[in-house]
């Protein structure tokens, strides 16, 4: 780069900055930059013609004053002259201006390309890297589409220098991250990845910048780049560091470049040839070799460089996880970074390890470091890798060791801080769920993280205890008398009372026959915690009050007399009032057998996804290490259910507001039509999702008591027309008239003239829910449909149509919806509404769907659930017995094709035996489907007589 010249050192420039400083106040400083603003206007206005010199000077003092902070509203084409002079100085501060001051809206935008078009062509390498900077740093897509096409030639040219080969790509890489449609490789891609091979460091440096960038979205293009890389990695990792001694780090030969590398590597698999995958694992064999290694220098720089390569190569390891040895060997170089002094190094080891524990490879290697980790957890001082330390536990958990880990993070949760407990408490939920192989452990596991942490259990956690105590007929005794148990502390937390008016609502009988927990006994212990309660926890405790006049009819005198109370029926809260005055009602009419069938027992969980781990998920991100539920037999060992509407009590227990993403509808907190009862996999499976608790209490709130178990409502809404089962191309409002609204849309909208959100429409197949916003003349709707069946809807298209004047009266927009929608879910609909005048009638909306050629029955038991039998009728009717296709090994999988002379009817079946039941109560659930409706009917009714 060209040397400047003293005078080039620009004193008016140096006085003017020297000013500044002295100024005693703002006032002060302002004044005298108002003065030096009105002398550059001047001289640029001036009819004497400025020198270039004077013009860098000026522009360099407007440079200045604006990165204190002022507005600079002129001496931007001044700037733009200096690009055409010959001299550096006076270029460098030109396009210093420009790239600082000038925006890509700028007018001279097609001036200054015309400029850096000039020196990209002038050869001078000095020029062409300053046009190269100035347009990385503008990096506008103006800039982009000037110069997209001309930097790679200048990239990949021959007689390119190095120093503007890396300015190029550099350059090249800043336009691809900001508009990378404009910037196309094509015939330039095999000349940029041998880049790689090129004698100057710097541009191997530069260029792998911009072929990891183009690899991460074009993977297949520059697949290449691979063998390169590892020739070019092997070539640095087996020199000394004299070989390398320009790019050489305190010791470590080109740190940076080699880390570049084993990042790039990092975008494929493992390399297909045997020879370049030979020489890449000697490459990541000599990195942990040289780890051990004792340092050449004492000094930190030295540490980092070589700790930087070590652990950009276990990235590698981990990422192709398919060398056993190299795997063990990263596993036990982490290990040693768990005791060492540097609170980073432990951060970087405990991340590390949490990837390494999910390899079956080393996983083994990694737990033998638990009690350091345990430790780690304990001692460190600093939250993060405290934190790091947890998650590591996490991921290291499995059956052998899940009881020492939930024993110490429990534990740990009493001191934890307050930023990472609820993080622990779902964790602990999570392991204690998914290794629990004796359910009085899980129950006390869960308890026990209630009394510690109850304010950070969320709702998921308790519901899960409550899924897993009813779906298990062993534990309820015991869950009974340890909840029985926890509610005696003076200092109880909420959602112990929660649980415990759940459970010993539903079970409470099963310690009823000792003295010290007789019925009247759990009455009191549960009503002396009511007063303490806030409104949804009194709400499910009243729930639990009209179950005990069912299981102890001995209480019903006493509860009765609660509930007449004047703190009852005349409560300011509508939800308890109306609750205690139904409950009085019901159990002073009922009689015995009437109040036995409406307050029965809950009903097994059907099956559904965990929304404990979908919560940990959420909180973590993307990037979160997670414990998924392992599938068949160890999925066995825990049953789980999904949520019903059965006891709105419950339900209610979260009062909020959906907002317009949530589950309006409650759909994924209601129990499939079928009422199906869980097969004998059924296991640790959530009803409870994230947005049903908020949706089904908003239904309490709008609608009141059991709103979700009443007749649909309506919402102001568009009228609705009955679902239609064509196949045919979906219609549309300009193409197809509407059909006829339904004979009762106008009561279903009279009631929702004063509501926004609610249940618009609802039969046996589908429940359309509601939620409208409006502000001025303009409304937006959300329609939630949800599917109530257990088989896709297909071809699903809505359409809304304004007929005759209300066209005029009415914008409408309607954005598109899923075709498909899956059994039990629910797809979401914006609408946008534009008032244009005042209006009578309603817009139509027009739904068609197609439900999947599915049957299903659950029928009891005929005969004993002997393997040999039921097999043996399955292969009788024609079909294929299919193995180990079902996650479950309980279940019958099979398959076959009717055949008839018009068509082949393909079929599927799966046979559900309930085997775990008792003698007399054991279930089937059947489930057929076929290519035609008639036939998956008609041959499930006949294979429901034979078992």
């Amino acid at each position: 780069m060209p040397a400047v010249s003293k005078g080039d050192g620009m004193r008016g420039l140096a006085v003017f900055i020297s000013d500044i400083r002295n100024c005693k106040s703002k006032e002060a400083e302002i004044k005298r930059i108002n003065k030096e603003l009105a002398n550059i206007r001047s001289k640029f206005k001036g009819d004497k013609a400025l020198d270039g010199y004077s013009k860098k000077k000026y522009v360099c003092k407007l440079l200045f004053i604006f990165l204190l902070g002022h507005d600079i509203d002129f001496g931007h084409m001044e700037a733009v002259n200096l690009l055409s002079s010959n001299k550096y100085t006076e270029k460098q501060i030109g396009y210093l201006f420009i790239s600082v001051l000038v925006n890509s809206n700028s007018e001279l935008i097609r001036l200054i390309n015309n400029a850096i078009k000039n020196d990209l062509s002038s050869r001078n390498p000095t020029f062409m890297c300053l046009a190269l900077h100035c347009i990385a740093n503008v990096g506008s897509r103006e800039m982009a589409e000037a110069f997209a096409g001309e930097i790679p030639r200048i990239l990949v040219a021959g007689d390119t220098m190095d120093s503007v080969k890396q300015s190029a790509a550099l350059c090249l890489l800043r336009l691809y991250k900001a508009s990378p449609d404009l910037v196309l490789m094509g015939e330039w891609t095999s000349r940029v990845v041998h880049l790689l091979n090129d004698q100057h460091m710097g541009v191997v440096t530069a260029a792998i910048s911009l072929i990891t960038c183009l690899s991460s979205k074009n993977p297949d293009e520059f697949k290449t780049c691979v063998s390169l890389a590892v020739s070019r990695l092997s070539r640095i990792v087996s020199s000394a560091s004299t070989d390398l001694q320009d790019y050489t780090y305190y010791f470590v030969p080109a740190p940076w470049l080699s880390c570049k590398l084993l990042r790039l590597l990092q975008c494929y698999p493992p390399p297909e040839d045997g020879a370049v995958k030979g020489r890449l694992v000697e490459c990541l064999e000599t990195i942990l070799n040289k780890a051990q290694e004792p340092p050449k220098s004492k000094k930190v720089q030295h540490s980092n460089a070589k700790n930087a390569i070590l652990f950009e190569a276990i990235s590698l390891i981990i990422h192709y996880d398919s060398e056993p040895n190299l795997l063990v060997r990263a596993c036990n170089q982490l290990g040693q970074f768990l005791q060492h002094r540097e609170t980073n190094l432990r951060y970087l080891a405990l991340e590390s390890m949490c990837t390494l524990a999910s390899s079956e490879f080393s996983h083994e290697a990694v737990k033998t470091h638990i009690e350091t980790v345990i430790n780690a957890l304990k001692t460190e001082r600093d939250v993060s890798v405290r934190q790091r330390a947890a998650d590591l536990l996490y991921a290291m958990c499995d059956r052998s060791n899940a009881k020492q880990i939930v024993a110490e993070m429990l534990s740990y949760l009493e001191t934890a801080d307050y930023s990472i407990r609820e993080e622990m408490v779902l964790k602990v939920a999570i392991l204690a769920e998914k290794y629990a192989v004796d359910y009085s452990w899980y129950v006390d596991t869960i308890l026990n993280l209630i009394r510690i942490a109850g304010d950070y259990v969320s709702e998921e956690v308790w519901y899960r205890v409550i899924q897993i105590v009813i779906n298990r007929d062993d534990v309820q005794g015991y869950a009974a008398k340890t909840v029985f148990e926890a509610l005696q502390a003076p200092a109880c937390h909420e959602n112990m009372v929660k649980v415990g008016g759940y459970i010993l609502g539903e079970f409470g009988n099963l310690i009823a026959g000792d003295p010290r927990s007789s019925p009247l006994v759990q009455f009191n212990l549960l009503h002396s915690k009511f007063h303490l309660c806030s409104v949804p926890t009194r709400a499910l405790l009243l729930s639990a009050y009209i179950k005990f006049i069912n299981l102890f009819p001995e209480t019903k005198a006493t509860i009765q007399e609660v509930l007449r109370s004047d703190s009852q029926i005349r409560n300011s809260d509508v939800e308890l009032q109306q609750r205690a005055v139904e409950y009085l009602k019901l159990s002073s009419i009922a009689s015995t057998d009437v109040l036995a069938t409406v307050l029965e027992e809950m009903p097994p969980f059907p099956e559904r996804e965990s929304s404990i781990l979908a919560k940990l998920k959420k909180k973590k991100g993307p990037g979160a290490v997670s414990v998924e539920l392992e599938d068949g037999k160890e999925r066995g060992e825990l049953n789980g259910g999904g949520d019903r509407g059965g006891d709105a009590a419950i339900a209610a227990s979260n009062a909020s507001t959906p907002s317009p993403s949530a589950d309006l509808l409650g759909l994924r907190s209601a129990a499939p039509v079928s009422g199906a009862a869980p097969s004998a996999g059924s296991l640790l499976v959530d009803v409870f999702s994230e947005a049903g608790p908020a949706a089904t209490s908003a239904g309490v709130n709008d609608d009141g008591f059991l709103s979700a178990l009443h007749a649909p409502e309506a919402s102001d809404s568009p009228l609705v027309e009955g679902p239609g089962d064509s196949d045919s191309a979906p219609p549309t409002a300009a193409s197809e008239d509407p059909a006829p609204p339904l004979p009762e849309s106008d009561e279903l909208l009279n009631k929702f003239v004063c509501k926004n959100n609610g249940v618009l429409f609802e039969n046996q197949l589908l429940q359309i829910g509601i939620k409208s916003e409006y502000r001025q003349n303009l409304g937006r709707m959300y329609l939630f449909y949800g599917n109530k069946t257990s088989v896709q809807f297909v071809s699903f298209n809505t359409t809304v149509s304004c007929p005759g004047e209300l066209q005029s009266q009415l914008n409408v927009q309607t954005k598109t919806v899923e075709p498909l929608v899956e059994g039990g879910a629910q797809v979401q609909q914006v609408i946008n509404i534009e008032c244009l005048t005042d209006f009578i009638d309603a817009p139509l909306l027009n739904i068609k769907f197609r439900p999947q050629q599915e049957a299903q029955k659950i029928f009891k038991a005929s005969h004993g659930m002997d393997t040999e039998v039921l097999k043996a009728k399955l292969l009788g009717l024609g079909t294929a017995l299919l193995e180990n296709v079902d996650p479950n090994p309980e279940n019958y999988v099979c398959a076959g094709v009717i055949q008839t002379k018009a068509q082949q009817v393909g079929c599927l079946l799966r046979l559900e035996p309930n085997a775990q039941a008792q003698p007399g109560e054991q279930m089937y659930r059947l489930t057929l489907r076929s290519s035609k409706d008639t036939v998956s009917q008609r041959v499930c009714d006949l294979l429901a007589e034979q078992f």
